[in-house]
């Protein structure tokens, strides 16, 4: 690989050869990974990659870090593959808490109403910043659903101070903001987003990666995400660790589904299995921690549409950053 220029500032301009093939015909903002060769060392820089006629770039350099594409899958749960032996240990995994937390209630928050439908619990404990966030009126809480009427949740969080926003591709106007700290956006939030090369993406111009959301409206962090995107879960989950977004977040609330792999996710049963489980261990290796799980009785009792191992089809799950002190 061929690279002119020097890293100048946080920039640099050349060419590369092979790196931007696939890209090539694609005339749009790229984040990519690539190496830079200095001094006949190669070190790994995230580049953010304006293509143009001739492949030339100008780019911001960042931090040296390791490339990642696709997810480390643990070792399988038995010698041979096996759909029993995996399931087992996927839901023992998501049924069993990981750290203690001994504030979920909600009552204790301003303007809370207990009326929503769902358990969405996050951590209030005094070791973690949530609460003290909540408190001087700095939290933020990012939630991401697909025409769900239940907003007590959200609306309850924004009556505590936090700043809320809710996206929802179902909404009537682009935006909408409802008191002082409650927005809707017709936004979609996708593992991918839309390219406008290619004329069936143009329907989807309202899809966009959490990322890129981040970056549009200037925010650093997100205290709080809540997901309930119907199965989109998996992959959206996947691209938040892959592109390290996920380090961004204090809490996770997650309602993940098992009746199917969910959207775009492939392989036979153990496969799709050990591929969820592997999902959230890498949460793990990122200092998150399950400290909260619900079984949805209300929902079909079915895992990969079978009636089996006593699963529902529907679990709610939290986790807080431990690393957000």
């Amino acid at each position: 690989m061929g690279v002119a220029g020097l890293c100048n500032g946080g920039l640099l301009e050349g060419r590369f050869g092979e790196m931007l093939e696939a890209a090539r015909l694609q005339p749009q903002v790229w984040l990519l990974k690539a190496c830079l060769l200095e001094d006949k060392q190669i070190t790994k820089l995230s580049l953010k990659i304006v293509i143009s006629a001739g492949n030339h770039f100008i780019c911001c350099c960042g931090c040296p870090e390791t490339v990642r594409w696709h997810i480390e899958l643990q070792p399988w749960a038995s010698p041979t593959p096996s759909l029993n032996y995996e399931a087992l240990r996927f839901l023992k995994y998501i049924s069993t808490s990981q750290i203690s937390c001994e504030h979920m209630n909600l009552n204790s928050l301003k303007g809370y109403a207990e009326t929503a439908k769902k358990p969405w619990s996050i951590c209030l404990d005094e070791r973690f910043s949530l609460i003290h966030r909540i408190r001087s009126n700095q939290c933020r809480l990012y939630s991401l659903g697909l025409g769900n009427d239940d907003n007590q949740f959200e609306i309850s969080m924004a009556n505590s101070g936090c700043e809320v926003h809710r996206f929802d591709p179902s909404i009537k106007s682009a935006h909408i903001q409802e008191g002082r700290h409650l927005w809707y956006h017709r936004l979609s939030i996708d593992w991918r987003d839309p390219n406008p090369a290619i004329a069936a993406h143009k329907l989807h111009s309202n899809t966009k990666k959490l990322g890129t959301i981040l970056n549009e409206f200037g925010h650093q962090k997100i205290d709080v995400l809540k997901a309930d995107v119907e199965s989109a879960e998996w992959k959206i989950l996947e691209n938040l660790i892959l592109e390290d977004v996920v380090e961004q977040i204090g809490q996770l609330v997650f309602e993940v589904h098992i009746h199917w792999p969910g959207f775009e996710v492939s392989g036979n049963d153990s496969t799709v299995v050990r591929y969820w489980y592997s999902l959230l261990r890498e949460l793990e290796l990122k200092d998150f921690r399950l400290f909260h799980t619900y079984k949805d009785l209300s929902k079909p009792q079915m895992f990969l549409k079978k009636e089996a191992f006593n699963a529902s089809s529907c679990y709610t799950l939290s986790w807080v950053n431990t690393r957000w002190k």
